[in-house]
């Protein structure tokens, strides 16, 4: 009787184009009856890929996870005592990870939140780890709001995870065992699982720029870029793409990073990358006029020259 109300329920709003329209839950409802053909009332147990198939997911994202694994921990140690697991998919909604107590690993099981079980919204419908990956974005889907009513004991919060080029490889999801789980709960769960997820980003970008500097390119460490010796950015983050306005995602056409950060160059042209030398050469060499001329292959009287023209005090 649960399962036809719930379905019931379910069908009426994802129907009305109205409903769909103004809320982002009952547009997941239509796309998952509608485009995805599925039925809230089905008992039927979820996907979970066998293990060979989990092997191959996992080697696909071991970056992912060799990054993500210490902040699932962590995670996990924040929400363990509220009941919660702790779990990472790929880019598909299937899991790849989990964290939970022993205590809470009966009732993941038998919801199919489990390693290698298939929660891509076109398999489940309406859930977090699905519904988060087909909105790009973090999402709470509180009990009822599931789209199979098999699904509607949980609470599951989740976060996308991004590469470095700003696409979606994954889902950051905390599920909640506990049926007295609230509305403010999950709110301040959300923050925690927002935080990880970026942690988790950041930790991905670095990875994938490492010969490269990492700069900060606002207040609050947000935003970074990647640049190279010639001080070209090479990458940029996603909060660092919405600020300099350099498209969602796709590899970075490379660029100066004096142009992006804004600092009108006192020299242009060769004569911006001369005086960059000299004064890194300078700095190397205390001051030495002399040993920065040597470090630079030119004769002193050529490098006092350059000085003169460049305007470039030696202190």
């Amino acid at each position: 009787m649960v399962y036809a109300r719930h379905a019931d329920k379910v069908a009426e709003a994802a129907l009305s184009d109205r409903a769909a329209a103004h809320s982002m839950i009952v547009a997941s409802w239509r796309r998952s009856m509608l485009a995805h053909d599925l039925d809230p009332s089905s008992k039927a147990r979820g996907l979970r890929l066998t293990a060979s198939e989990q092997a191959e997911r996992r080697e696909a994202s071991a970056s992912l996870l060799s990054i993500a694994s210490p902040l699932l921990d962590d995670l996990h140690m924040l929400v363990a005592q509220s009941g919660c697991g702790v779990f990472l998919s790929d880019a598909e909604g299937v899991v790849l990870e989990q964290r939970m107590r022993d205590g809470d690993a009966a009732a993941f099981d038998a919801w199919n939140l489990w390693s290698g079980a298939h929660w891509g919204e076109e398999h489940e419908g309406t859930n977090g780890i699905g519904t988060c990956l087909a909105e790009g974005r973090r999402v709470v889907i509180h009990r009822d709001e599931h789209f199979a009513a098999r699904n509607t004991a949980m609470s599951c919060i989740d976060a996308p995870i991004h590469d470095a080029c700003g696409r979606i490889v994954g889902a950051l999801d905390v599920s909640s065992a506990r049926s007295d789980q609230s509305g403010g709960m999950n709110r301040l769960m959300a923050e925690a699982v927002t935080q990880c997820a970026r942690k988790i980003e950041t930790g991905l970008f670095r990875a994938s720029f490492p010969d490269h500097r990492i700069m900060m390119a606002d207040e609050d460490g947000a935003a970074l870029l990647a640049v190279d010796a010639d001080d070209v950015v090479q990458g940029a983050n996603r909060a660092a793409r919405r600020q300099f306005g350099l498209g969602p995602r796709g590899t970075l056409a490379p660029r100066p990073a004096v142009d992006l950060l804004g600092h009108a160059p006192e020299h242009r042209g060769f004569d911006r990358g001369s005086a960059a030398a000299i004064r890194r050469a300078l700095l190397r060499n205390d001051g030495n006029a002399s040993a920065a001329a040597r470090e630079l292959g030119i004769g002193r009287a050529t490098f006092y020259r350059k000085l003169r023209k460049l305007g470039i005090a030696t202190g």
